[in-house]
């Protein structure tokens, strides 16, 4: 039996809309890679596809990810747009072609799109942002993914800032409907709630706006990362996941993996599953990561 919980005024209405839009987003293959098995259909790709975070294994905007990846054994890298430094440098056709080279070079893949810098230089306030965000999906549809995470902690928190959860709506509303037409999905990562979380989706108003999960986040804040997972899942607005520990190895830490297995079955996700952290106190990033994507293997199959 599934337990599910709701927001107060959340109507059961606007949630059935967000699943059949969901529901026929997949159909038409219009959303990242088979967020339900239901629609994946009988292709022979694998279910799940096993990543890491390009800031994670110490290449952050950097192709030489992709060696580091396959010399863990990943399947792929969640890869950063850029810095501000480099001004979102895989915007670039000359940057894209370097990236290009090392995915021929490893046979990996791009398995989603990251804008980490918006901690530092925050989606609700900046105006270089707003580009940023629109140009990724270019960048998304130029790799073949389609998911871009959008990052909300330190200077870009929105726990508590309704102003700045106002500008938030404003600016996804904007960009939105260049997502759905790229079939891309924009997945807020944030220190927020699942409700929370909702009612932001809600206010935007469109289905290319989901939930990026990262379970340890989630954890910390002391949410029932298992109901919360089945809650947003069974409305289609979870768009992929974080594995993930602070301080320690997966399946050594406080998430139980094997019951977010668990209620990933229940969802019928299949898609991209990205390692992030989950290396322990004078560990080594490469020594962790094999093991990290062994253990996560041996839980998703």
């Amino acid at each position: 039996m599934i337990t599910t919980f709701g927001a107060p005024g959340h109507s059961t209405t606007r949630r059935a809309w967000l699943r059949s839009v969901g529901r026929a987003g997949l159909a038409f293959g219009l959303y990242p890679l088979g967020l339900r098995a239901d629609a994946a259909g009988a292709g022979t790709s694998p279910r799940f596809r096993i990543g890491a975070c390009d800031w994670s294994i110490g290449r952050m905007a950097n192709p030489e990810a992709f060696d580091v990846a396959r010399a863990i054994g990943l399947d792929g890298v969640q890869v950063s747009l850029g810095t501000a430094a480099n001004d979102m440098h895989l915007r670039r056709a000359e940057v894209q072609a370097t990236y290009r080279e090392a995915l021929e070079r490893t046979g990996l893949q791009v398995g989603s799109l990251a804008i980490g810098e918006l901690n530092n230089i925050p989606y609700k306030s900046d105006p270089r942002t707003v580009e940023w965000v629109a140009d990724s999906i270019d960048v998304c549809r130029a790799f073949g993914c389609r998911c871009v995470l959008l990052a909300f902690f330190y200077n870009g928190d929105l726990k508590g800032d309704a102003a700045g959860t106002d500008e938030v709506v404003r600016r996804l509303r904007e960009v939105a409907p260049k997502a759905e037409k790229a079939g891309v999905s924009l997945g807020i990562e944030s220190w927020l709630s699942a409700e929370e979380h909702v009612a932001i989706i809600d206010r935007v108003g469109s289905p290319a706006v989901k939930v990026y999960y990262d379970v340890a986040n989630s954890s910390k804040m002391g949410y029932d990362i298992y109901r919360e997972i089945r809650w947003l899942g069974n409305q289609g607005l979870i768009c992929e996941f974080h594995a993930k520990e602070n301080g320690f190895l997966l399946g050594e830490g406080v998430v139980d993996f094997r019951r977010v297995r668990q209620a990933l079955d229940e969802i019928g996700y299949s898609g991209w599953v990205q390692i992030e952290g989950a290396v322990p106190s004078g560990g080594a990033m490469k020594e962790s990561y094999v093991a990290n994507q062994r253990f996560l293997r041996s839980v998703l199959g």
